[in-house]
């Protein structure tokens, strides 16, 4: 059995306590969750089905069902790339290839490092540029390679400031 921290534990509760009573609550719990700690942890499953009187078993269907819910920690910087029809015509299979390779991890992963989460994500509205690619809340458009490994490396470095 997983140990469950006490204070992610703490937070998870507080989200069961104050939702649980609405109707169709399992999803409003699971995006407050999320959003407070940034993903869905496994080990909060258990007490989301007991306030709900459901399985655990329903509980982690819906979970896996929407592939918009985490259940591991996100990196500190999320990099999606659009699958959508305009972008694979002009090359986000392509891209998506480079970036599993570069970054060494596939989709729904994170870095080693913790820096970098690789996500896809259909349509980001931005055809006209493609393929497109969001960085945290910014979309960037016409990326190639090198492209990419430029927007990359900016994440991946740390502005340092000198103090005189």
């Amino acid at each position: 059995m997983t140990v469950f921290h006490e204070p992610l534990q703490q937070q998870v509760s507080e989200v069961i306590s104050e939702l649980k009573h609405k109707p169709g609550a399992l999803l409003p719990i699971l995006h407050a969750i999320q959003e407070r700690l940034g993903y869905i942890p496994p080990e909060s499953v258990g007490s989301i089905a007991e306030a709900l009187n459901q399985s655990r078993a329903e509980i982690h269907g819906v979970i896996s069902f929407y592939h918009q819910f985490r259940t591991t920690p996100p990196g500190k910087h999320q990099v999606e790339i659009c699958r959508a029809e305009a972008c694979q015509a002009m090359g986000a299979r392509q891209l998506e290839a480079h970036a599993k390779s570069s970054l060494g991890i596939d989709y729904h992963q994170t870095t080693g490092d913790r820096t970098l989460t690789l996500e896809p994500v259909y349509c980001l509205g931005n055809c006209a540029c493609a393929p497109s690619v969001r960085v945290n809340d910014e979309i960037v458009g016409r990326v190639t390679a090198d492209k990419f490994d430029q927007l990359v490396s900016e994440l991946q470095t740390q502005k340092l400031e000198v103090l005189s």
